[in-house]
């Protein structure tokens, strides 16, 4: 019987969370050749819980740790629990920027059996995801899913049908926050059977201060800064989701509900979730301003209908 690629595994994954969520299918694939194995994960706090929410890490731990900074330190004295958490792991795979090898070196220094090291950027113009894969190539693992699901339990709850998230880490990636105002307004008017829930995080103050008006009306939820994994299990309650490109959308992605996601100068070749309940509506030559409000109307009523229909699941097989 042919020795086993790794018995523990750790992926540390800086970034926001999209980076995160774009690098899933790197933990799916490990998981997959390696089931009896141990996967954790060394990320951002709150990001790292999702993957072990939804069943791709068995363990989690905050990459916001102050002794961590000394790995990135020629000649510094390292902290002895760091070491030997490095050293218990026979696989490490690292996206972490370190231009001087510093990181690296010290990991080796502190017994890391194996250590493949993974772009810290995406710059090409492949997908993200098959950018981020390529430490799977050096292992012989096949990337078999790009259209990774997390497995995080429908909220208890009453949830909303359509799920609008405003805002992004961008003003340029952001369609007008008036738009969304129009948009959300007259569909609450016309249908009295449509509830929403707005998403916002602490970047999203402009995004969301026109739509803070219609949170007075029954059918609509404000939901502000909840912990991912809730926020993941809200959205597979959900209707529709419309988004931008952001880590929220991927979010939803992952979470299964059928999105619309409005781009603007980015490219969705490579940035939009490949999930096939995904819809992109591009807005003409990447100008977001040229994207009307009634297009976007008849894009999202199209996509809700489709997904009200008879015998409809657009939540992930368990």
């Amino acid at each position: 019987m042919a020795a086993p690629l790794f018995r523990r595994a750790l992926v540390i994954r800086g970034g926001a969370l999209g980076d995160f969520l774009l690098t899933l299918p790197v933990l799916a694939a490990l998981r997959e050749a390696q089931p009896d194995a141990r996967i954790e994960v060394l990320a951002y706090p709150g990001i790292a819980a999702l993957a072990e929410s939804g069943g791709l890490a068995d363990g989690a731990r905050s990459i916001e740790y102050g002794p961590l900074a000394g790995f990135f330190t020629r000649g510094a004295v390292l902290d002895p629990g760091l070491r030997e958490y490095f050293a218990s792991y026979d696989l490490v795979i690292s996206y972490l920027y370190d231009p001087d090898g510093f990181f690296a070196d010290n990991l080796r220094a502190s017994g890391v059996k194996r250590l493949l090291e993974g772009p810290p950027r995406v710059t090409g113009t492949s997908h993200a995801i098959d950018q981020l894969a390529a430490p799977l190539a050096a292992l012989g693992i096949p990337l078999a899913n790009r259209a990774v699901s997390l497995q995080i339990g429908q909220s208890a709850g009453p949830t909303a049908e359509i799920f609008l998230h405003p805002g992004s880490g961008s003003a340029a990636k952001n369609w007008a926050p008036e738009n969304w105002r129009q948009l959300a307004g007259p569909w609450l008017a016309e249908d009295p059977n449509v509830r929403l829930a707005i998403i916002g995080g602490e970047a999203d103050a402009a995004a969301l201060a026109p739509l803070r008006g219609l949170a007075a009306e029954e059918r609509v939820r404000l939901l502000e800064n909840l912990p991912l994994p809730q926020l993941a299990a809200e959205l597979r309650g959900g209707r529709i989701y419309l988004g931008h490109d952001t880590g929220i959308s991927h979010l939803a992605a992952v979470a299964g509900i059928p999105s619309l996601l409005l781009f603007g100068p980015t490219d969705p070749g490579i940035w939009a979730p490949p999930h096939g309940h995904v819809r992109v509506l591009r807005a003409p030559e990447g100008n977001l301003d040229a994207l009307s409000v009634n297009t976007v109307r008849q894009a999202a009523v199209r996509l809700h209908e489709l997904a009200s229909g008879p015998g409809r699941n657009h939540t992930p097989d368990p």
